[in-house]
């Protein structure tokens, strides 16, 4: 097929793997935490899903302005240098220096456990969620798992952990899912209440565990006696996502930031443009609207919205 030409003049073209079937909106961790951190910064940008790894054999990457980036830290530091965007200048040196530790420990630690989980032990499950169509796509389904099967044993064995047992594995796992819990205790966000960089690492890899991995020890621990992450999970999937609705939507994680409007949903964007817009009211002043807000600009899902005042102005039929 002749590989279409893509313009990336003056727009944030995001090559990602597909979407898979059961409305999650990857099964890459580093894919989901960078279309996540685009949300959080409010950029404009577009998805192709290709397939196409980049120069570097890497997946996601971006291109802007004919410039090719891979490695999502790579990504978030021209994307800071080249649009100004900073995600983190409100925290002081020590902050950022722990969420820079916490950013390492998630995507150089517990996503090797996560990887595992996805997979080898759980592969059955997780084939079916995998993208494909046309003739033979359960046989190339079933081979393209197993060949990553396979990818995944031979890297966790070079990494390190992998020369662990499987009950071995997953005690690290648990520990690493017990920090972030600690460290996120009843905040908003992980480095207080506004989000940060380290909230999409986060999010994009706690997601797998809420949302991919059914009956699995990783889903039981984030829904049961983590349910402060299944919450933080929740909050930045309505606030980030307001259009990804999972079948398996329950009332157990909504809190006094949920609203009428948070159950509102739209199909999830494909190729299709994505930018959160502004309006005006009748005065003609800009109103940052996106769509967990409502007319007055005020987030329908923040933390100190009191329901009971909102319940009072009749904000919230």
């Amino acid at each position: 097929r002749k590989e279409e030409e893509l313009d990336s003049k003056d727009a944030i073209i995001l090559h990602q793997f597909s979407r898979p079937t059961n409305g999650v909106p990857s099964l890459s961790p580093f894919c989901l935490k960078m279309e996540t951190y685009l949300r959080m910064a409010d950029l404009p940008y577009q998805n192709y899903f290709d397939g196409k790894l980049s120069p570097q054999g890497k997946m996601p990457w971006i291109e802007y302005n004919h410039k090719k980036v891979s490695g999502t830290e790579f990504i978030i530091d021209f994307l800071e240098e080249k649009l100004g965007v900073n995600l983190n200048k409100h925290l002081g040196p020590h902050e950022r220096a722990v969420s820079r530790a916490v950013t390492k420990m998630v995507e150089e630690h517990f996503y090797w456990t996560l990887a595992y989980c996805q997979w080898v032990e759980n592969l059955h499950e997780t084939q079916k969620m995998v993208s494909l169509f046309g003739p033979f796509s359960d046989l190339l389904k079933w081979i393209l798992c197993h060949l990553t099967k396979g990818i995944v044993k031979r890297e966790m064995y070079g990494h390190g952990i992998g020369r662990f047992s499987e009950e071995e594995m997953y005690t690290l796992m648990e520990k690493d899912m017990r920090t972030l819990a600690g460290l996120l205790g009843d905040k908003k966000y992980i480095m207080g209440p506004t989000v940060s960089t380290v909230d999409a690492t986060v999010f994009g890899h706690l997601a797998q565990a809420m949302w991919t991995l059914p009956g699995t020890r990783p889903e039981r621990l984030i829904k049961g006696e983590l349910i402060n992450l299944a919450m933080y999970c929740e909050r930045i999937r309505r606030k980030f996502w307001p259009e990804w609705h999972h079948e398996d939507d329950n009332t157990l994680y909504e809190s006094e930031e949920s609203s009428e409007a948070s159950k509102t949903y739209s199909p999830l964007q494909d190729f299709s443009f994505y930018s959160r817009t502004e309006t005006f009211d009748e005065e003609g002043n800009s109103i940052s609207q996106t769509p967990d807000t409502d007319y007055t600009g005020h987030s329908l899902f923040d933390s100190d919205v009191d329901m009971d005042e909102c319940r009072d102005q009749e904000q919230c039929k």
